[in-house]
C-alpha cells in the first residue's frame, strides 16, 4: 500500500481513540493525536529504502538496512508492535494509544496485498487475508477506492459522534 493509504489508517485510527478517549474531541491534544496518526500510520515502511519515512528517520533506516532488515518483515511484525508499545508506555494514553493503533493500522491493511507481511518474524512466514487473485496491490485501481474508503470513513466518524453526542429534543427522532 501507498503512504497515503497508510496515513488515512492511521489517521481513522487515532480518531477512533481520540472519540473514544476524549470528553472533547476538538482540543490541542485531540490535534496531536491526529496528527501523530498520520504520522505513525505510514512509519512501518522505515524499512523500505527510498520510502518517504526512511528519507525522514534516515538514520534508523539505515541502521535496519545494516542490519539486514527487509521490507514487511521487523517492522510490520508482532515483536516490532510490542517493542515500541513498551518504548512508549511513558506517553500521555491518548497519545499512546493513537501512536499504537496508527502504527498496528499498517501492517494490517498490507494483509490485504498480495505479497503479505511476516507477522511474526523473525519466522519467515508470510501472512494475508486475501488470496492472490483477490490481493490489493500496491498502487492499484483497488488500492484508490480502500482509500477513498478510508478517506470517506475519516470523514463519518466524527459526523456520526457529533450526531450521536447532541442532546435528544423531545419529539424529535434520530
Amino acid at each position: 500500500m501507498l503512504q497515503k493509504t497508510h496515513s488515512f489508517a492511521g489517521l481513522l485510527a487515532a480518531e477512533g481513540v481520540v472519540l473514544y478517549l476524549q470528553p472533547s474531541p476538538v482540543s490541542w491534544e485531540s490535534a496531536a493525536a491526529l496528527l501523530i496518526g498520520c504520522l505513525a500510520g505510514p512509519l512501518a515502511d522505515i524499512d523500505k529504502q527510498g520510502s518517504t519515512m526512511a528519507k525522514i528517520f534516515f538514520p534508523l533506516s539505515f541502521l535496519l538496512h545494516l542490519g539486514g532488515i527487509r521490507h514487511r518483515t521487523f517492522t510490520h511484525s508482532f515483536l516490532c508492535l510490542i517493542g515500541l508499545g513498551l518504548l512508549f508506555t511513558s506517553l500521555p494514553p491518548l497519545l499512546y494509544w493513537s501512536f499504537l493503533l496508527a502504527y498496528a493500522s499498517h501492517p494490517l491493511i498490507d494483509l490485504l496485498n498480495e505479497q503479505g507481511v511476516e507477522l511474526i518474524w523473525p519466522l519467515k512466514l508470510k501472512f494475508r487475508l486475501l488470496p492472490k487473485f483477490m490481493a490489493i496491490g500496491t498502487g492499484s485501481m483497488m488500492e484508490t477506492l480502500f482509500r477513498y474508503g478510508l478517506a470517506l470513513l475519516t470523514l463519518a466518524l466524527p459526523a456520526y459522534y457529533v450526531v450521536h453526542s447532541l442532546p435528544t429534543l423531545p419529539g424529535v427522532l434520530r
